[in-house]
């Protein structure tokens, strides 16, 4: 089984069914939509779509959030150095004359001199006067503003609610098609993601926290602790911060959501090219493989399968650099490591890593509700893949964004009075043949389980030994 997992942006390009298993084919592991593209009757037959097609890969949907974006535009001006542009919140205009912008209070919130940056951070303006709803603009550069494109005022925290009626509407929509994850836009607090969590009613989509601005570096260490995901958009954090600085804070990012066991995915850019080229840059190839040493659990595509020319060209080049630098990773994973586990959880996750290193084992099962287990091991990147089963569809289902992991729903009860559902659950796995007479397993489970314990049983076995000796095959139906 690959690890790094792939996130592919469903459009035009990719929405017909043909086009899913195609992808799928090419190594998709989780479908984008984009709440800021389409509307909702799009994406909800879309999600139908993909459940028909693809009924095992999870979901997000990513909400708008507060990102301001030009309207759509009858007209998307073109310009040079010098030229004055004027952005508006007047909603009537169409692009002629003012390019509208929808955040409704950006004039109130602006000052001369400032900094206003588009298209991630590929245009660039000066604000030289606030006139009403107009903001009047030098072009610092050359180009052309297109419709949708977003926009960003770097050091300027622009306000807005902390959930907004949209917001209530995504995540309304959300619960209502059964989404896996919901992505949250500009998250600067853990108080933002309980906000949304607050309105989801439950664990249910799961959130993937996007860090773009300085206040989500700011707060990290609050929003890793109460996410389920992050990702990290570098074309909005490049705009809102420094451009030159981008790749360190991706390095930072990793690094403390990686000692947390929260999954990262990386976006903006990773292909760029080959939204119209058949062949990525060395630069691109050597961005994927960065991302994943650093600890990455997932890349991104977004333009390139949303409506690139090659989308399923760029989850093959994907695809395959991923596997490389897995490859490699398991390489130097095989190099013994002395440091020492304090905390029983940690212990755990470790003797798993050791075990898998040290014993012919060939995959690792992982039994757990809500998936702590399978996300901790899944942390270390061990070699053997790992079978996540969960008595909750929905959670099993999640569990495909995790590096390595395959999700398995199993319809039984797990007790808190014994452990009988460990050996059930091993059962069911061969019979439904995740698991073979060859494979020889490590367990990972919670039995007896009681508040803080996480982690708390572990076992190896022999498949034909346990086919053999608890007659599986003499009960076959």
């Amino acid at each position: 089984m690959s690890q790094t997992k792939i996130v592919c942006t469903i459009g035009p390009t990719s929405e017909s069914p043909e086009a899913l298993q195609d992808l799928r084919r090419a190594g998709l592991s989780v479908a984008r939509l984009n709440g800021s593209h389409n509307t909702l009757d799009w994406h909800a037959k879309t999600v139908a779509r993909i459940r028909e097609f693809l009924p095992d890969v999870p979901i997000l949907l990513d909400r708008p959030g507060r990102k301001i974006r030009t309207l759509q535009l009858a007209n998307e001006p073109e310009f040079d150095v010098g030229d004055e542009i004027i952005l508006t919140t007047d909603q009537s205009h169409d692009g002629t004359q003012k390019v509208p912008v929808g955040h409704p209070t950006l004039h109130e919130q602006l000052v001369p001199n400032a900094t206003i940056l588009a298209d991630d951070g590929t245009l660039q303006f000066t604000v030289i006067k606030v006139s009403g709803t107009d903001i009047v603009c030098r072009a610092e550069t050359e180009g052309k503003l297109k419709s949708r494109k977003g926009i960003n005022v770097p050091n300027v925290r622009l306000v807005s609610e902390m959930v907004t009626e949209r917001d209530r509407k995504m995540v309304d929509f959300a619960r209502d098609f059964g989404i896996d994850f919901i992505g949250l836009s500009f998250v600067e607090s853990a108080e933002q993601i309980e906000a949304i969590r607050a309105l989801t009613g439950g664990n249910w989509p799961r959130i993937v926290s996007k860090i773009e601005n300085q206040g989500g570096l700011d707060n990290l260490s609050e929003i890793v602790h109460a996410t389920d995901a992050l990702m990290i958009d570098r074309g909005d954090l490049s705009a809102e911060t420094s451009f030159e600085l981008v790749s360190l804070f991706q390095k930072r990012i990793l690094k403390e959501a990686n000692m947390a066991g929260v999954p990262v995915v990386i976006a903006t850019e990773m292909l760029h090219t080959m939204v119209d080229n058949p062949f990525p840059t060395k630069a691109e190839i050597s961005d994927i493989t960065n991302s994943i040493l650093d600890g990455c659990g997932a890349t991104m595509l977004s333009g390139e399968t949303a409506m690139g020319a090659h989308p399923v060209r760029a989850v093959e080049v994907m695809r395959a650099v991923a596997d490389a630098a897995d490859t490699h990773i398991q390489s130097d994973l095989a190099e013994p490591n002395e440091e020492i586990a304090l905390e029983a959880p940690r212990a755990m996750e470790r003797a798993v890593a050791m075990l898998c290193r040290t014993l012919p084992i060939t995959k690792i099962v992982a039994i757990t509700v809500s998936g702590f287990a399978a996300r901790m091991i899944a942390s270390h990147r061990p070699r053997q893949p790992i079978l996540a089963v969960s008595n909750d569809s929905a959670a099993a289902r999640s569990f495909n964004l995790l590096p390595g992991v395959e999700g398995v729903h199993v319809d039984m009860a797990f007790p808190k009075n014994s452990a009988d559902h460990i050996m059930d659950c091993i059962e069911a796995l061969w019979r439904r043949g995740k698991l073979g007479n060859q494979d020889i397993i490590a367990v990972i489970a919670v039995s007896y389980p009681k508040s803080g314990n996480r982690m708390n049983h572990l076992q190896t076995h022999a498949v034909a030994d346990l086919v053999e000796a608890l007659g599986w095959e003499d009960n076959e139906s």
